[in-house]
């Protein structure tokens, strides 16, 4: 149900019924006619059938239809936020932590630690 309701709101019911007239168009010209006569004759639009007729008013219709409606302008507040990026008045470097730096300059352990596999 739901992909015959999508089909049908996309417009593909009538591609469906538009085959079915071209079907119909082709099967009865290739009765009277050659393949190719009834071929050139069906999809030339010089001779459409009523089915055919019928589906281009229903398009027609539904175009104008699709154009009636009434657009209404959607009106939001103001709301614009500005951003504003302050820089400081003085600017000066920390100074640096000598302790941390010789905490890290001691020697690895003696001896090296032994693994769990040896």
């Amino acid at each position: 149900m739901l992909i015959l309701a999508l089909l049908g709101a996309t417009g593909s019911h009538w591609i469906v019924m538009q085959s079915v007239a071209w079907a119909t168009m082709l099967a009865g010209n290739a009765k009277v006619e050659s393949f190719h006569v009834a071929l050139e004759k069906t999809f030339d639009g010089k001779h459409p059938c009523s089915l055919c007729k019928q589906i281009a008013k229903g398009k027609q219709s539904e175009r104008k239809a699709e154009f009636q409606t009434e657009i209404k302008k959607l009106e939001f507040f103001d709301n614009t936020v500005s951003f504003v990026i302050y820089s400081p008045q003085a600017f000066s470097l920390l100074p640096e932590r000598a302790e941390a730096s010789l905490l890290r300059a001691n020697a690895p352990p003696v001896p090296p630690p032994r693994s769990l596999l040896g």
